[in-house]
């Protein structure tokens, strides 16, 4: 089982995955840990163009296409946004030769589909299961427009994982000198500035747990916003200096981004004045500039303004003084600049921590949350817990209270994942609403999570409002949701004994009562509680009860089986297309191949009028490519291939014959040695070497004939060969150079390797003091020189015994 983890930047991600000897990062094909977030369209997108490059898209998860950031930020996209049928938002590119609007979580699912692919070329196995990380601001909304993109790449996802709880396990779970569980904790924050967004946690650490305290975060600030920085100076710049419009043209306007991005990097590294230079930038324009670190951190001065401000909302949150903190590790790419680590260190009034990878933390912490989920790795018990980002709310109609009712039941920053159950008094169907009751400190317009229909509820017997007890939950993703819900009939007890007493007596339907439950709905233990009176037993039964869900911005679950449906279509013309590109490729390879050879290594092996049609015809090949066989079938190119390979296969094979065939007759040859030897040897046999006279003569008569017709061959072919010209077709083939040593071995080998017949021992003879042959003679034994040798075998003390043998 493959334990994978993906960590889905704004920018770029990283896929880690876990062994057997720890955590790895995988790397792309071209040998690059970090992979762009850019969608892979095989069929029919022509790559080069900016309105089809697609990117940065991360923030736009469960957002409607009314959304004001959907509205703000897409009028600095090199690609063009469009609403859905549905409302939320769609991205639009040309795709087999039509415009086409993929959904969010489609092309999302494309990205997913590409780095799982990644993932199953380097673990040579299929990649199902999954860790998959997320912001922690991310709302409910946004969350489950990831879990669907999961869904459609065809990935089970065990976790979404907030970025930072990732990066304080891959932190947390390899120290060994953590405080024991009933000791005072270990207190560390974690700040990870990355391309999109601000996020800091602080974390209280015990040996083999975690627990996350409070976190705070901006998500409007991240290296994005600092490169948009330089790209609107030098845009400005280069107006007044080359009277240029940068941002009229996408494509000079990716360039300066990525310019810029570079720029960035250097200055961070040193202080002096830095070149920013670009050749053909517009209009077949060269531009150039210059600018230094410190210039640079005074147009970020209300950047850096903004760093401080989840630093003392997380301290606030968490009740803790700065002289409670162990260490600050920082993470994310955007936090190795040195204004933010300056101000990061000034307020904690410490040096900070960079021991973990900065860009890879979150990758490598989803990957150990997945081991620890997946069956197939033993890994060190570690338990986590995270915390709810805002605080929920549940209303609901009722007679008292202008007819609404509310009440919150996950405070921010409460345990999770985690559940309660809620009971209600109701005689019919009621309706839940779900949603954050503070809006200021959300990154998001709407603060509703969704609706949630409670059937089937009828009153009981007597007429009186039934108990419905609701079990509402924030999951392993961080997702609310009502997870169940039952109806608690009390059964009618026999005449004379008492009803179950109440804790107080209900006559409101809309009063609600709320009990906490752990991690696994657990109860309080009945011995925890304060004696009672004994209460008469009162039968009851509980009916489960249907639950209608209406989640904000949900995929209804037929629009989901389609994108499904349709994304597997796409890998299957992904992997048409990739077939068809191979086949051009190997054409074209071929070309280039042949061109070469035929005035190399191949030049000897054709005549010169062949050559020159073969390089003509190679010439108006490559010409075909770049021209009519620019976008052609499969089929044509293979059958262009074959043309090409009737005529320069057979100029090829006579090179690799003449290549292997003197390989291929000294092997042969060196057999006829050896056989003739053996041949020889056995001739002498007779009067001087034994060694093969145990041999029948007749096999060996054949073995000779044999290695002598061979040796004719051999002989004959060669020479026949070394007067064919080069041009022509080999006299002999290696194959039956080769086919010619298996038949000589075949007829020889089985008569010279035959073993030699074994001699049998002579009996032992008993006489009247013990055994006499082949044993020394003891004090009552007579020594008999006649059967016993100082040194000698066997077989000299049984012919020394023959001679006093009585033979008839």
């Amino acid at each position: 089982m493959s334990v994978v983890a993906f960590d889905l930047g704004f920018q770029s991600c990283y896929i880690a995955v876990a062994r057997a000897g720890g955590i790895e990062t995988i790397a792309n094909e071209y040998s690059d840990r970090c992979t762009p977030c850019i969608p892979v369209w095989r069929v029919g997108l022509i790559h080069l163009s900016f309105n089809n490059t697609v990117q940065g898209f991360k923030r736009f998860h469960g957002r409607a296409f009314s959304d004001p950031y959907i509205q703000t930020a897409k009028s600095n996209l090199v690609y063009e946004l469009a609403q859905m049928p549905s409302g939320s938002t769609g991205i639009k590119v040309m795709y087999m030769e039509e415009e086409k609007v993929f959904s969010i979580e489609q092309v999302t699912g494309m990205l997913l589909t590409k780095l799982k692919e990644t993932a199953e070329s380097a673990l040579k196995k299929p990649v199902v299961d999954c860790v998959i990380s997320v912001p922690s601001y991310f709302t409910d909304a946004e969350r489950r427009s990831v879990m669907d993109a999961a869904q459609i790449a065809g990935l089970n996802c065990l976790r979404l994982m907030n970025e930072t709880t990732a990066v304080t396990l891959a932190y947390g779970i390899y120290k060994q000198d953590l405080p024991a569980p009933e000791e005072k904790p270990r207190i560390v924050v974690f700040v990870d500035l990355g391309h999109s967004g601000y996020q800091v946690s602080v974390c209280a650490f015990n040996k083999g747990k975690l627990k996350i305290l409070a976190t705070a975060f901006d998500s409007e600030l991240g290296g994005k916003d600092f490169d948009d920085i330089l790209v609107n100076h030098f845009c400005e710049q280069f107006g007044k200096k080359y009277k240029l419009d940068v941002k009229s043209k996408p494509r000079a306007l990716v360039r300066l981004y990525q310019e810029c991005e570079k720029l960035k990097k250097l200055m961070s590294a040193n202080s002096s004045d830095l070149p920013l230079n670009i050749e053909c930038f517009m209009n077949d324009i060269d531009v150039s500039s210059t600018l230094n670190r410190g210039h640079f951190e005074e147009m970020c001065a209300e950047l850096l303004a903004k760093v401080e401000g989840p630093l003392r909302s997380v301290m606030e949150q968490a009740k803790l003084k700065k002289e409670d903190i162990y260490a600050v590790e920082i993470v994310g790419g955007a936090s190795r600049m040195p204004a933010i680590k300056e101000r990061i260190s000034r307020f904690f009034g410490k040096e900070l921590s960079t021991t973990l990878n900065a860009d890879e933390a979150v990758a490598r912490g989803c990957a150990l949350q997945c081991a620890i989920l997946s069956p197939a790795f033993k890994v060190r018990e570690f338990s986590i817990t995270d915390v709810v980002p805002y605080s929920i709310s549940l209303k609901w109609n009722s007679a008292a209270e202008d007819g609404v009712s509310d009440c919150e039941v996950f405070p921010k920053n409460h345990a999770a994942p985690f559940s309660k159950v809620l009971t209600f008094y109701r005689k019919e169907p009621f309706t839940l609403e779900a949603y954050y009751n503070n809006p200021k400190e959300l990154p998001y317009p709407s603060t509703t999570i969704g609706q949630f229909l409670i059937q089937n509820v009828v009153p009981q017997a007597s007429g009186e409002s039934a108990k419905v007890k609701v079990k509402v939950r924030v999951n392993i993703h961080g997702v609310f949701s009502v997870s169940s819900a039952s109806l608690v009939e009390v059964i009618k007890t026999p005449e004379g004994e008492e009803p179950m007493e109440t804790d107080q007596t209900v006559k409101e339907e809309e009063v609600c009562t709320l009990c906490n439950t752990t991690e696994d709905a657990r109860q309080e233990k009945k011995n925890d509680q304060p004696p009672q009176a004994k209460k008469p037993k009162v039968k009851t039964k509980t009916v489960e009860l249907p639950i209608e869900n209406s989640l904000h911005w949900q995929l209804s679950s037929e629009v989901l089986n389609m994108f499904v449906e349709n994304e597997g279509k796409m890998i299957m013309q992904d992997k048409l297309e990739k077939e068809r590109n191979d086949a051009k490729n190997n054409v074209e390879e071929y070309v280039y191949d042949m061109r070469d050879k035929l005035h190399g290594v191949l030049e000897k092996f054709v005549n010169e009028a062949d050559r020159d049609a073969f390089s003509l015809k190679l010439e108006d090949t490559e010409n075909w490519l770049y021209e009519d066989g620019e976008d052609q079938q499969k089929q044509v190119y293979i059958d262009k291939l074959a043309e090409l390979k009737k005529i320069g296969q057979p100029i090829y094979e006579r090179y690799i014959e003449s290549e292997e065939r003197p390989k291929a007759f000294e092997d042969l040859g060196r057999q006829l040695q050896m056989y003739m030897k053996i041949i020889e040897a056995y001739k002498l046999g007779r009067t001087q070497n034994k060694t093969y006279a145990h041999l029948d003569e007749l096999e060996v008569t054949r073995v000779d004939k044999h290695v002598n017709d061979t040796m004719v061959w051999m002989n004959s072919k060669m020479n026949q060969q070394n007067s064919q010209n080069l041009t022509m077709e080999p006299v002999v083939k290696v194959e039956e150079i080769k086919a010619k040593t298996k038949e000589l071995y075949s007829a020889c080998n089985p008569v010279v390797t035959k073993p030699k017949p074994k001699v049998e021992p002579p009996k032992e003879e008993k006489t009247e003091n013990g055994p006499v042959n082949g044993q020394e003679a003891t004090e009552n034994q007579p020594c008999n020189p006649d059967t016993t040798t100082s040194t000698g075998t066997e077989q000299e003390t049984v012919e020394k015994k023959l001679p006093q043998m009585d033979i008839d």
